[in-house]
């Protein structure tokens, strides 16, 4: 390809209202064109990119033995009514009516559709387990689209739905998606994190997600360096905390707790400022529904409740704040003035509570907090969970460490469904016995979008992009200098075609431009290898050769130019082919030393 016949409209300056890296390069590399709020065009070289991407995950999903088809974006809402899932999905579900007034959705996932597609094709047990696939374009109407292409209301995705007759069957397939994600990311060459994750409005009662750590993440991801726990913030452990009350002896030592007017002061903060202490001295009571019952939960002042995790100490399959009016008839108490003494409905605490000598905590009556309360002694410590959400500094359920917290974006996700569909789109088989039982359910995404976003936010510089070397657009960038002489261009030409006949895709920069533009416009689009040809080079019997991430260049002979640059690709594709299988060989080694095998 010449550039000269390309559509390439690189850009100098930064493009207005453009934030993230990603977003910035792709728009000045001219990769993509915005034409509406979270709306892209792909134009050639984005294009080139994202096919890669998406041939990879071709290759690994089918490799891991599940088969491709193609469902419609266009979704009955009876689908999604039948499921339940017409309201917990909320506004993200764009909802059109069609010419016969029937009222369908363009689908941001396919959960409905292909458990419809199963309970019409799946009736024996002899049909699983089996796994199927589909990459296409998904809609979802994102409140706030931004960061480019890295949260968009129309975006290209890999989704997999496998089935299954048991338990063993899920697993295995879950195992084989796992696998098949990590070979495909190595393969794309990103620096992932593997977490345990909330399965969200997707469901299911296991799942884990695939992050590239960056600071534009929207995704809180918690870490423990030592051992390697990881997990989303939403579903991250925390572990114990030392009870400092036992080492302090502030149960019997303290005085009474005393009333403490506090007019008008009803948040942490307000208190907090009132009374002159930190939010860490105080703690907070919440009152939520689960599953229509009124439930509370304490935490310290300034940490933020984790609903997730509150909705499974109560064993409920719903958790939703409960509102002004239902707090005050299910306590007698005003919002903003509730605490733990005497509390009418059940409560939970959350451990970090037990470490606390001390607390202000809400009195039970309008304008009144009660100061020097101490846990244990004046309210009961006696079913004590994990609450909240991790921060930095806390300790690592599994060593004791401190956890880091870091941004991520999230590039995949495997959950266990488990029949979470099938039992509500009545999805079932005939097992060994002829007895009808429901499909046991996976299900697997990869944003094929993200992947080249992430790939950006890991790999750029003050220049432009770096792209990994699988996913360039090209994979070779040809640099005559002059491109009138026809010397240059011949031998610009002459390696050009013997790339081609190599299988390597190449782009010659034709344009009749000073080699400094064309030097720039190479590093903005982030090509792996720039070959630069010039007639003094020539002259002189050599060629220069520059990696993309390396600063210096260097000189090869003009007469077999084509054969070190085509050696050179080869070695390098052998030696990430050479990384992807040594971490394989870790992840086997690492699961075997885990289950004593």
């Amino acid at each position: 390809m010449r550039w000269s016949q390309a559509l390439i409209p690189t850009l100098k300056e930064t493009p207005a209202d453009a934030v993230a890296p990603s977003h910035i390069l792709l728009l000045r590399a001219g990769m993509i064109r915005r034409l509406g709020s979270g709306a892209y065009t792909y134009l050639p070289l984005g294009l080139r990119v994202l096919h890669k991407a998406i041939a990879i995950v071709r290759q690994e999903i089918d490799a891991a033995g599940a088969l491709e088809i193609l469902m419609p974006a266009l979704q009955p809402i009876e689908l999604w009514k039948e499921s339940g899932r017409f309201d917990t999905f909320g506004d993200l579900l764009m909802q059109l009516k069609l010419s016969n007034q029937q009222h369908a959705a363009l689908g941001p996932t396919h959960e409905e559709v292909v458990t419809d597609l199963a309970r019409d094709l799946i009736n024996t047990y002899r049909q699983l387990p089996i796994t199927l696939y589909q990459i296409q374009t998904k809609f979802r109407d994102e409140p706030r689209p931004r960061f480019g292409v890295l949260r968009t209301r129309e975006f290209v995705m890999k989704d997999a739905y496998s089935f299954g007759a048991n338990v063993e069957q899920l697993s295995a397939s879950y195992d084989a998606m796992f696998e098949a994600y990590c070979r495909t990311f190595d393969r794309c060459g990103l620096d992932y994190v593997i977490v345990e994750a909330e399965s969200g409005p997707i469901g299911g009662d296991s799942s884990h997600e695939f992050m590239v750590p960056s600071d534009i993440g929207e995704d809180s991801v918690v870490q423990c360096l030592k051992c390697g726990y990881a997990a989303n913030r939403e579903r991250a452990e925390i572990g114990v905390i030392p009870k400092l009350d036992e080492k302090l002896g502030a149960e019997t030592a303290a005085p009474p707790y005393e009333k403490v007017a506090t007019p008008n002061r009803r948040t942490i903060e307000e208190v907090a400022s009132f009374l002159k202490m930190k939010p860490d001295q105080t703690a907070k009571l919440l009152v939520y529904l689960a599953d229509g019952r009124p439930v509370a939960a304490l935490l310290r002042g300034d940490r933020t409740a984790n609903e997730a995790k509150i909705r499974r100490a109560f064993a409920a399959s719903t958790l939703v704040p409960a509102d002004q009016e239902t707090i005050e008839r299910a306590t007698g108490v005003p919002l903003g003035f509730l605490g733990p003494v005497a509390i009418k409905i059940p409560l939970l605490v959350d451990r970090e509570i037990a470490s606390m000598t001390q607390v202000v905590v809400g009195g039970g009556e309008l304008d009144v907090h009660l100061r020097g309360v101490v846990p244990g002694r004046d309210f009961p410590l006696d079913d004590l969970r994990d609450l909240r959400d991790a921060d930095s500094g806390d300790p690592c359920p599994k060593c004791g460490e401190k956890l880091e917290l870091r941004q991520g974006i999230e590039i995949g996700h495997v959950f266990k469904l488990g029949t979470k569909y099938s039992k509500a789109m009545g999805a079932t088989f005939l097992d060994e016995h002829g007895q009808a039982v429901p499909l046991i359910m996976g299900c697997y995404g990869i944003g094929a979008n993200r992947i080249l976003a992430a790939a950006v936010e890991s790999g750029y510089d003050q220049n432009g992009i770096i792209w990994p070397f699988p996913l360039a657009p090209y994979t070779v960038l040809i640099a005559p200098l002059q491109v009138q002489n026809a010397e240059v261009l011949s031998a610009a030409d002459t390696i050009a075609k013997a790339l081609e006949s190599a299988g390597i895709d190449y782009l010659i920069d034709d344009r009749e431009l000073r080699p400094g533009v064309k030097f720039k416009d190479a590093d903005l689009i982030g090509i792996p290898i720039r070959v630069v040809i010039g007639e003094r080079g020539l002259k002189e019997g050599k060629i220069e050769l520059k990696w993309r991430h390396k600063a210096e260049a260097e000189t090869i002979p003009a007469e077999s130019a084509a054969e070190a640059i085509i050696e050179l690709v080869e070695s390098t594709k052998k030696s990430h082919e050479a990384m992807c299988r040594s971490r394989i060989a870790e992840r086997a080694a690492a699961r075997s030393t885990a289950t004593g095998n």
